[in-house]
């Protein structure tokens, strides 16, 4: 038996409360991906293409090494998960989030819980240096929360072993909030780091935030401002990070023991990430919205689209029909015709009756006066010409019978009705009543 400590946790798995955002986000996600009337299901049986939403936001926190990325979120989450330290202590991708049980994840076991990152896979060797931290704290806002401390950054001779600028760019585009930690002890101009945020705020502008950290140890005022305005006449340089001013708000980690004069931000930091998860569950509610909409829209199209298949169906089996009956009646006549023409009118009257007899002979005259007005050398090459008439006529009639679309049976009818009725007296339905509750939650917290 291991003699190693159990990790302790912020908080007992009993006393975990369920926000109402929590709660939206959770209920909203089970209508994406329940396995008897989910709506990516549905949407996948009419050839439709759903995501589910996320339950969580992602926030992605890069920096160079020792910028204070992993003491934050031990703040934030109010546990010891990531390793702090002067030395480059984070040399990977950690996934830090809340759920069950405190447990630690390796690679692959990191990606089956977030299949939607499996595109880092392209990173050669990215997989053996990603990791997740599970945690049972429902500080703050975590339960809503998942972060991603990125590797340290560094310039100089570091080697890493995977393109770690490309992988955190495109962790970067994945995530809701991307928070740049700059160290004001002589790291915080790392030309890596600068590289990255500037090649993110090409398509993540607007979800790029900027912050001193460890500002309580910059020494004095003067100190700070001075270490803040060479990061942004630094950033200001780069073509792509001088469309806008810049805010850099000073945080640090709280300490008792250690009373600083410095302002302290990093409250806002968590209202920053407390407003990310409201706009969350805002998108999710609307995005569910379209998403019915969506599938709506496609199941009265598929119906549409089979009454307009089930009208052609009509067109084309009349036109089978059409040239299979002259196919195989104009040869039947034209043989038919000869054989009437050897019976005695009185025989053939007296057999089928003088009314059917003289139809009969009517129509065989017409076939008869038009085979006699044919030249005798030129007959065969007519009985010829006509076969081939008659066999084509049958092989357009063959030819139309096998174009006809396929339609949808009664079963898949009245599928089509259920899923739009259950899309418009539930989902929607449900939908609704969430945003009111929502609504309601916002009007009694802020008293409106």
């Amino acid at each position: 038996m291991s003699g190693r400590k159990p990790r302790s946790v912020a908080n007992p798995l009993e006393s975990a409360i369920t926000t109402p955002s929590e709660r939206i986000l959770k209920e909203c996600h089970s209508l994406y991906v329940d396995s008897d009337n989910g709506l990516v299901k549905i949407a996948n049986s009419l050839g439709v293409r759903l995501l589910p939403p996320r339950k969580k936001i992602v926030v992605m926190i890069m920096g160079n090494h020792s910028a204070g990325k992993s003491s934050f979120i031990n703040w934030y989450v109010e546990e010891h998960i990531q390793k702090t330290g002067v030395a480059i202590e984070t040399q990977g991708f950690t996934f830090i989030t809340s759920g069950r049980k405190r447990e630690s994840l390796t690679g692959n076991a990191t990606l089956h819980l977030y299949p939607h990152f499996r595109p880092l896979l392209e990173f050669k060797g990215a997989l053996d240096y990603l990791s997740a931290e599970i945690s049972t704290s429902k500080q703050k806002k975590f339960s809503l929360v998942t972060f991603i401390d990125t590797p340290g950054l560094v310039d100089g001779d570091m080697i890493y072993p995977f393109d770690v600028n490309s992988a955190i760019t495109w962790l970067g585009q994945q995530s809701d909030l991307i928070f740049v930690f700059f160290d004001p002890m002589g790291q915080a101009l790392c030309k890596r780091t600068l590289n990255i945020v500037e090649r993110l705020s090409d398509t993540c502008g607007d979800k790029l935030l900027f912050y001193l950290s460890k500002a309580d140890e910059a020494g004095k005022e003067t100190d700070r401002q001075r270490v803040m305005m060479q990061i942004v006449q630094e950033l200001c340089r780069r073509p792509g990070l001088n469309k806008c001013g810049f805010e850099m708000p000073t945080i640090y980690i709280p300490n008792p023991q250690k009373p600083s004069r410095c302002v302290n931000q990093i409250d806002g930091v968590c209202q920053t990430i407390e407003k990310a998860i409201n706009q969350a569950v805002q998108k999710t509610l609307n995005q569910l919205e379209k998403d019915c909409d969506l599938i709506s829209a496609s199941i009265s199209s598929r119906l549409e689209k089979d009454k307009s298949d089930v009208s052609y169906n009509k067109s084309v089996r009349l036109y089978s029909l059409l040239y299979g009956a002259m196919g195989i009646f104009l040869p039947l006549l034209f043989i038919f015709s000869f054989i009437v023409n050897t019976f005695v009118k009185e025989h053939l009257e007296e057999l089928i009756g003088e009314g059917l007899a003289k139809i009969l002979s009517n129509l065989t005259v017409i076939v008869l006066y038009l085979w006699e007005w044919i030249p005798e050398d030129g007959q065969v090459v007519v009985v010829i010409l006509f076969m081939a008439s008659c066999y084509l006529l049958l092989f357009l009639a063959k030819h139309f019978s096998r174009q006809r679309n396929k339609t949808l049976s009664k079963k898949e009818k009245r599928s089509l009705a259920e899923y739009n009725e259950y899309i418009q007296d539930i989902v929607k339905t449900k939908k609704g009543k969430l945003y009111e509750w929502y609504l309601q939650q916002c009007a009694a917290e802020y008293d409106l």
